[in-house]
């Protein structure tokens, strides 16, 4: 009896200090590893109807990576530096501008005061410096740290096409490592996949199609720096509550001062159609039952920008979400729930 329990014991210790080990090993390209996962279950639907089609795992894999390429790395690479000479541009432009005059013309006697004036300029100033300034170095490291980003693209591409070809496998050996019931784990796999679907497509694709939306009107108006805004209004699309808005009314606010009228009411009506996808699309790409309540979505999300950096924007959500589902579980009661939104 003694020595099976120092067998387990030690068989503990052995396993517990390779986890740790193993996790001090992938830790540098971590992040990489989950960007990979995210991107084969986003792809997964694409990769079921060619493999359907063709019956071959490694071709449909590697049409979907090659499909990859295309869509999402080449115009990275391409617009990166765009990006930058624009992001530029912005911060430079920030620099030079005057906050207080507009609004002094719109609220003439909130501005009354030159020392209140002062100090609210003063605020914008610093606050519009930082920001650009922070997207600014942000853009100017995807080249500075070329080599290290590649290598962490190639663990991306990896992972993508081992996780899209052998899905089934790799579910198989995570059930088998769950300690629940099946019935438990059913419920477990179902709502982690509808969760899921909430988050990725319901939030962060539509969010994006929201910018983009927007973007085609910056382009179309020839406003400047396009492709920069685009890029914010990309981002804000992400966050539920804000959204787009919070890019597109200050460009309006700013083309109304300074007189071009045409393109404020374009950018406007561009901005409506952007606002309008949620109510759109939303429903048709995710059931109600499997929505989020839209103050943990924003919680995660600026939670996990904070821990995570940009793929907080998809992390935060869903580390919260599986949290809930997990508590959902455990409960295993009919009492209503408060962090979703139920039919």
């Amino acid at each position: 009896m003694d020595d099976i329990y120092f067998k387990k014991i030690t068989t503990t210790i052995i396993l517990i200090i390779l986890i740790v080990l193993s996790f001090f090993l992938l830790k540098p390209i971590l992040l990489s590893v989950i960007v990979g996962l995210i991107l084969a279950f986003i792809f997964t639907p694409l990769y079921d109807l060619l493999y359907k089609i063709t019956k071959l795992k490694n071709f449909s894999a590697s049409l979907i990576c090659f499909l990859l390429v295309l869509l999402i790395f080449l115009p990275l690479w391409f617009l990166t530096p765009i990006f930058i000479d624009q992001s530029f541009k912005v911060y430079l432009a920030a620099q030079q501008m005057d906050f207080v005059s507009p609004l002094k013309n719109i609220f003439p006697s909130l501005f009354a005061s030159d020392e209140f004036s002062a100090e609210v300029g003063s605020i914008l100033h610093s606050f519009t410096t930082k920001i650009t300034n922070s997207l600014v170095n942000a853009l100017s490291q995807l080249i500075l740290n070329f080599p290290t980003l590649f290598l962490q693209f190639l663990v991306v591409f990896f992972t993508f096409f081992f996780v899209l070809r052998d899905k089934k496998q790799l579910l198989d050996y995570i059930r088998s490592l769950l300690p629940f019931p099946k019935n438990v784990e059913k419920k477990l796999f179902k709502s982690s996949k509808d969760i899921t679907n909430s988050v990725i497509y319901g939030q962060v694709i539509i969010g994006l199609l929201q910018g983009i939306v927007v973007g085609i009107g910056f382009l179309i108006f020839s406003i400047p720096n396009a492709l920069f805004l685009t890029l914010l209004a990309s981002l804000a699309g992400i966050f539920p509550v804000i959204g787009t808005t919070i890019i597109w009314i200050p460009v309006v606010i700013y083309l109304l001062i300074e007189g071009n009228t045409i393109s404020a009411l374009g950018i406007t009506m561009f901005g409506i159609i952007s606002s309008t996808f949620d109510n759109l699309l939303r429903p048709i790409i995710v059931s109600k039952r499997t929505s989020m309540h839209s103050s943990i979505i924003l919680i995660g999300m600026i939670g996990g920008l904070f821990l995570f950096g940009i793929l907080g924007f998809i992390l935060g959500p869903l580390i919260l979400a599986y949290l809930l589902i997990i508590l959902e579980i455990y409960r295993d009661k009919k009492a209503p729930r408060i962090f979703s939104i139920t039919q």
